[in-house]
């Protein structure tokens, strides 16, 4: 299986709000980075609880893929839009996210955003 076929399966697997299934897609010493928030998670616990605290709060989420490529090297890169919805209120999120992986599993994982925008769109905003 391709890079880029693992980064869709995982972009998917977010429909589904299933943490364990989510945290399948890391290695043990991976590292996630949301861009504007410091400091990055290293390691599967970190990741899980910083995932946990997404997956919690919203009733649904959906990653939707708008472009999508992998070099040579199998650096997979994605542009998509992410909603988060609860009650009234979706929150949709443009992210650039940049995935490296390793033997089938994700190393290293960072998305680009613009925290004003995903502020914003909160309710009370």
């Amino acid at each position: 299986m391709k890079n880029a076929d693992i980064v869709s399966a995982f972009c998917s697997a977010w429909k589904g709000r299933d943490l364990d299934k989510l945290m399948d897609f890391f290695a043990d010493d991976a590292v996630y980075h949301n861009i504007p928030i410091d400091p990055p998670n290293v390691g599967r616990e970190s990741i899980r609880a910083t995932i946990e605290s997404f997956t919690s709060a919203p009733e649904s989420i959906d990653f939707v893929v708008h472009h999508q490529a992998e070099n040579a090297d199998g650096l997979v890169m994605n542009e998509r839009t992410d909603y988060f919805t609860s009650g009234d209120t979706t929150v949709a999120l443009r992210v650039m996210g940049v995935f490296e992986l390793s033997d089938g599993k994700i190393t290293h994982w960072r998305d680009y955003f613009d925290m004003q925008q995903y502020l914003s769109q909160l309710p009370g905003q």
